[in-house]
């Protein structure tokens, strides 16, 4: 198929002209902001900060790309915010970027920038993804790139396109494993096509699935030794009630989805009023018109997403719906939109929709500016507020080499030590996975083994009840903690500081 008319000549905006160079400057931008922000870290951050510390088949309920990849990165640029952030805002670059090819591939120039762009009014994608999401910000990449790859193959069907496709289906399944439901749902809309049908059912369907099967085999046999934690990991996250609150959970479901993409839908429909209303008309000769197989593919492709989740509430009892497991599933939301309204090219209204876009870029990046001191300034000081480099000097000051190793009370803090002290692994022993005495002895002995000393630290406002008891009883005799309280970042003069307790125990001999 021929590349998308450009009949329609109307003068585009410079950030239309140049979308790569803005899109690298809006990655930028965040990566520079969320460096002056915070040193210390979010839930996912600290996560991802002690995961990386090795490498493994699987970490967690979670499959292993992101932390691979944050591994590599801290490989370069050391265990780090700056780390943390360039992978993060390069991938939701991706995003936009393979969507903006998939948009760019069946739409004008104008609409195509319109259906990438226009995902920053998706409030989990445009919003959630710049505070504490990583696994859902890979599946999404990745989800974008699927739908550019098999747009793409159903084009121009030939050998490469095909790996390309199976190379993107393998990494979405190392991404995160709702990509399944994606994935699923995308070949059912497309078999039931029959142009895209034609294309997948031949040789080069071979191609696709050795390179997939090749990429997820390793992931999956680790995880046939792990399945029943892994499950359980999975399923506690879906809550489940009895027959009688099926009502609320079909309830839950349409709240969540308006919440995805109520916001879009309005903005879009103020800016263009009308012209949503009209359908195209006969002289408009674009590849949408002709691609007779583009339109039932994106409907029968939500239609599905949607069904399944209706099958949650209605056979499983599912009655638990979180806006970032939309994200992926309808990141597509405005490409379709466009698709099926491609006469919006030169529709009135596309000046207000450009700007709605922007507007909405900048609040966001302005909210997230702000958030650390409008949480400070309401008395609800949150992660960000931590000092954390403050902290890291302190600990020097008390005599911490740098070098041995911390194990922390809460997993937050144990990432944000393990970014001031490269050289120190980092542990945390909350108690969930193992009793704390347990857990603390266990990282002791290997310390003492190695000839190492050890920070055993804690913070007061995340110190689950009786744990420096439990810890105190593996320790040796006569240990008692040290009290640092330090005043917290972004937050009005005379707040309550923030209290650490810890014990150094330097190398013997």
């Amino acid at each position: 198929m021929s590349s998308p008319s450009t009949a329609l000549s109307l003068p585009l905006p410079a950030v239309m002209r140049r979308p790569l160079a803005w899109l690298l400057a809006w990655a930028a931008a965040h990566v520079a902001l969320r460096l002056a922000l915070s040193p210390a870290l979010r839930w996912d951050e600290a996560e991802q900060t002690l995961w990386s510390q090795h490498l493994a088949w699987g970490y967690g309920m979670q499959p292993p790309l992101y932390t691979w990849l944050q591994w590599g990165l801290n490989a370069v640029l050391g265990p780090s915010v700056l780390a943390l952030a360039v992978l993060k805002h390069a991938l939701l670059a991706l995003t936009y970027l393979f969507m903006g090819l998939a948009a760019r591939a069946l739409l004008p120039p104008r609409t195509a920038w319109w259906a990438a762009a226009s995902m920053v009014m998706l409030p989990a994608l445009g919003w959630s993804s710049l505070h504490d999401q990583t696994h859902t910000v890979l599946v999404t990449a990745v989800t974008a790139g699927t739908w550019w790859a098999l747009i793409g193959l159903l084009q121009s069907p030939h050998p490469a396109r095909y790996a390309l496709l199976g190379l993107m289906l393998g990494l979405g399944m190392l991404s995160k494993y709702n990509f399944a439901l994606f994935a699923a749902a995308l070949g059912l809309a497309a078999l039931s096509v029959p142009a895209p049908r034609q294309v997948l059912l031949a040789r080069g369907l071979g191609i696709t699935a050795a390179l997939a099967l090749v990429l997820v085999a390793p992931h999956a046999l680790w995880l046939l030794g792990h399945w029943h934690e892994t499950a359980n990991a999975i399923t506690g996250k879906l809550e489940v009630r009895p027959v009688g609150a099926r009502l609320g959970g079909l309830g839950k479901l349409a709240l969540t989805l308006l919440e995805t993409l109520l916001l879009w839908t309005l903005l879009a429909a103020w800016a263009f009023r009308g012209a949503w209303l009209r359908r195209p008309p006969a002289e408009l000769a674009s590849p949408v018109a002709a691609a007779e197989w583009v339109r039932p593919l994106l409907a029968r492709y939500l239609a599905l997403v949607l069904a399944v989740f209706v099958g949650m509430v209605l056979l499983g009892g599912v009655t638990e719906f979180r806006d970032h497991w939309f994200q992926p599933l309808f990141c597509v939301w405005p490409l379709a939109a466009f698709v099926w309204r491609p006469q919006l090219e030169s529709a009135p209204g596309g000046g207000r929709f450009t700007g709605a876009v922007l507007g909405v870029a900048l609040l966001f990046f302005l909210a997230t500016a702000a958030y650390p001191w409008i949480a400070g300034w309401r008395g609800r000081p949150g992660e960000l507020n931590q000092p954390i480099g403050a902290l890291a000097q302190q600990l020097r000051a008390a005599g911490y080499d740098g070098r041995s190793p911390v194990i922390a009370a809460d997993h937050m803090l144990a990432g944000a030590l393990r970014t001031r002290f490269a050289a120190a692994p980092a542990f945390d022993c909350d108690g969930n996975l193992q009793p704390v005495a347990a857990c603390v002895a266990g990282h002791l002995a290997q310390a003492q083994a190695a000839g190492r000393g050890w920070l055993l630290i804690a913070r007061d406002d995340r110190l689950p009840p009786g744990w420096w008891a439990e810890a105190q009883a593996v320790l040796p005799a006569g240990s008692e903690p040290r009290v640092l309280a330090l005043p917290r970042r972004h937050v009005p003069a005379g707040s309550a500081p923030a209290y650490y307790r810890f014990i150094w125990f330097p190398p013997q001999g």
